[in-house]
């Protein structure tokens, strides 16, 4: 009563809806007070055209059961379910990054299911470079790099090229089978894709030798990093939000998300370019374009003394 109380005089008090329509400022305070001793929650219906967004804040009710790639959290344990409450509160509340993630999630998800498909890696893995990245071309301050985190040594072992012209960690389709190999390696090395996601974080050494310092095989018994404590629920947290995003109140229309970089062809490329620039208006592109379509060309050019073949999209 008494929040409504208040709302109701901030309402008469705004400009142009209250006091404005009385002469005199103290018949004004009259009825002020009189609105104030009388009026009840329905009197004057919250409306969001006039009125301040209201803070209506509510606690996130937990699910009986959470997993992450079909393993089980263990919401028995108190520790558990506080440390996944953080990361939902977290990301609910997170307006802005959370949108964002909806949007850029229709851009890239179909990429990542496709070949997590091909590649034998469970769905819910996908979650991870929104974890790691928020699904943009980022850079960390360790010097990691791209929507899947690679800093440069792991990248080389990997197979992706990485060089002054050339960040293949950069490239959507061929980091994302770099982050399948890798992760299946870790799930072969720790039994689990829990412990193989946390590995992902960490390092696998790191993780190695923190199971035998403190003689636990499970995640969720481990004490790690801040991070890495966190990681597996703030991937958990993201997933149920991204997948049931109207529970917990974002709201988009298809429209409202960022589609797929589509609508292109595919120029193979064995000799060096000397400039991107000529080599887009060629194509009847921008190079703005082109360094869109093919984020991963770091340069203004491309030199190519191995013949290396390159595949460039060209946008329609």
């Amino acid at each position: 009563m008494a929040e409504k109380q208040k709302w109701n005089l901030v309402r008469l008090s705004r400009p142009g809806r209250g006091h404005a329509l009385f002469g005199s400022g103290l018949l004004a305070g009259v009825l002020l007070c009189l609105v104030w001793l009388t009026s009840s929650s329905g009197d004057l219906p919250f409306d969001a055209r006039y009125d301040p967004l209201p803070q209506t804040i509510y606690a996130v009710k937990l699910a009986d059961r959470y997993d992450l790639a079909g393993e089980e959290l263990p919401l028995e344990y108190f520790d558990v379910t506080e440390r996944l409450e953080r990361e939902l509160l977290i990301n609910t509340y997170f307006h802005s990054s959370t949108l964002l993630h909806l949007k850029l999630a229709v851009r890239f998800f179909p990429l990542f299911d496709r070949i997590f498909a091909e590649e034998g890696i469970p769905s819910d893995l996908k979650y991870l470079a929104v974890a790691e990245s928020s699904l943009r071309n980022a850079v960390s301050s360790a010097g990691a790099r791209g929507i899947w985190q690679f800093r440069d040594e792991a990248a080389r072992e990997l197979d992706l090229e990485v060089s002054p012209y050339v960040d293949e960690r950069y490239d959507p389709e061929r980091s994302t089978r770099a982050a399948c190999s890798y992760l299946k390696k870790l799930r072969e090395r720790f039994g689990s894709w829990t412990l193989a996601t946390a590995a992902y974080n960490m390092g696998p050494t790191a993780l190695q030798r923190a199971m035998e310092e403190q003689k636990e095989t499970s995640y969720y018994d481990l004490n790690l990093s801040d991070e890495t404590n966190r990681y597996i629920f703030r991937i958990v947290a993201i997933k149920e939000i991204m997948k049931h995003p109207d529970k917990f109140g974002f709201f988009l229309q298809k429209k409202e998300q960022y589609p797929p970089l589509e609508g292109y062809t595919v120029a193979t490329v064995q000799e060096g370019i000397p400039s991107l620039a000529d080599f887009a208006h060629q194509h009847q592109i921008t190079y703005r374009q082109l360094k869109l379509y093919n984020p991963w060309l770091l340069k203004s050019s491309l030199p190519n003394p191995t013949k290396k073949t390159y595949r460039i999209r060209i946008p329609k």
